[in-house]
């Protein structure tokens, strides 16, 4: 092996690390949700904000983030998105109270979508010839199934041994390590001149949180507080849907829009990230106050979970480069459904844990057929020459829906058991509907 390409993998080696931190920092926080309640005093409110003002920024800048990519120079964008991710997880360790904990997670949310984009640039410039390239995509697209698996794990062995806040401590050595392995020439891509709409960029993000906050209002008994956030949201997305209209540089592409069958798709993607955000915020809960397992027990319990994260996208790989996407996507939305309600009866019925299991397995193998196959199925879709535009529109949607997965299924968990069982069976009526919709939509790209 040469110098040249020795550099390049571990320059690849960097990249597909900052994305497993960022991806891991969706899923560690899940089993500390009662250790956290417990240090800070958190309700059930404040616990979903810890969550959800992560995925608030990121799934909203998401939208400009390519922009910015191309604007500035992927690598110095990537290189500072992973600065940041360091020090908002430091400052999310750091934090005395669940308040300024959602800020710092607000920051790691802002630093997560700088990455994503980013990092994809920088492979392209790291491997020119297609070939290469696709092999680096594939090494690069397998770490978001390591880190998906990884994380309960991660997060139970951490809180077990430390608390809730060395769950944020390890992404202080994983960005130094990243920022090293990412500081040569090789990686460097250069700035253009595309333009970014910040006045539209701004109000979606203030539209989303305040639609979340007004959910989150709604669920913890404040009519008030959810009907002035709700106001304020529908506010401000008339004045994106104004900008959106007046602006030369548009966040939404709008060919992408108007493309057949890519809005059932974005909608089917963001039910998948809704149940998978939602199922994650709720089960922990479940495992640790009901079913009395510790933070170590609960990481191992989501394995059935999990697991599929890692292996089955291979399989839906093969399917769709076979067959077409669309038998893995109406498998995935069927096995997302299901999974949904036999959570709900597991609940309803005080059932034990091996119940919890199918409901379990459902969802991650729902999980990891729908989600490959959507993301072919709206590059597919998406007109020559806005496949990028395309894919950071379907992560954006991806993230609104997890938003919205922990935001609503929080606001219906009490009473218990009822309001479990009733917040367990919304993905499922949702996964249900988007597979109708999609069905329906007859897109081309499904074929």
């Amino acid at each position: 092996m040469t110098i040249g390409s020795t550099r390049r993998s571990l320059a690849l080696f960097g990249i597909s690390l900052g994305y497993f931190t960022v991806l891991l920092d969706m899923t560690v926080l899940s089993v500390a949700e009662p250790d956290l309640a417990r240090s800070l005093g958190g309700s059930v409110a404040g616990l979903q904000w810890a969550v959800s003002g992560y995925t608030v920024v990121f799934g909203a800048l998401l939208l400009s983030a390519g922009a910015i990519s191309d604007r500035f120079g992927a690598h110095r964008v990537f290189r500072a998105g992973v600065a940041f991710f360091g020090v908002g997880s430091l400052l999310s360790a750091l934090s005395p109270d669940l308040w300024t904990l959602v800020a710092a997670r607000a920051l790691l949310g802002a630093a997560a979508a700088a990455c994503v984009p980013a990092s994809m640039a920088m492979i392209n410039t790291l491997y020119p010839v297609p070939a290469e390239r696709a092999k680096a995509l594939s090494v690069w697209a397998a770490v978001s199934g390591a880190a998906l698996a990884a994380g309960p794990i991660a997060g139970g062995l951490l809180v077990g041994l430390s608390g809730w806040r060395a769950v944020f401590l390890i992404n202080v050595p994983l960005a130094a390590a990243v920022l090293a392995l990412t500081a040569g020439r090789a990686v460097r891509c250069p700035r253009g001149d595309r333009g970014i709409g910040w006045p539209a960029q701004l109000a979606v993000c203030v539209a989303l949180g305040l639609g979340t906050d007004a959910l989150i209002a709604l669920g913890s008994g404040e009519p008030v507080h959810a009907l002035g956030s709700g106001a304020a949201a529908v506010a401000a997305g008339l004045a994106f849907a104004a900008l959106e209209r007046r602006g030369t540089e548009p966040v939404l592409a709008p060919a992408v829009l108007r493309a057949p069958g890519m809005t059932p798709a974005l909608l089917a993607g963001a039910a998948v990230n809704f149940t998978m955000a939602g199922v994650l915020f709720v089960l922990p809960l479940l495992f640790q106050r009901t079913l009395e397992l510790s933070p170590l027990e609960t990481g191992v319990a989501f394995l059935p979970m999990t697991l599929p994260f890692a292996v089955n996208p291979l399989v839906t790989g093969r399917i769709v480069a076979r067959s077409g996407p669309r038998g893995p996507v109406t498998a995935g939305l069927a096995l997302l459904t299901a999974g949904g309600v036999i959570f709900a009866v597991a609940v309803t019925t005080g059932s034990a844990y091996p119940l919890l299991v199918a409901g379990l397995l459902c969802t991650g193998f729902g999980v990891s057929f729908a989600l490959p196959a959507l993301v072919t199925t709206v590059v597919a879709a998406a007109p020559t020459g806005t496949a990028g535009a395309a894919g950071g529109l379907l992560n954006a949607a991806r993230q609104v829906g997890a938003t919205l997965g922990v935001a609503v299924m929080g606001a219906l968990l009490t009473p218990a058991p009822a309001g479990t069982a009733r917040a367990l069976l919304v993905p499922a009526l949702l996964c249900a509907v988007a597979a109708l919709t999609l069905g329906r939509s007859r897109t081309p790209s499904l074929r």
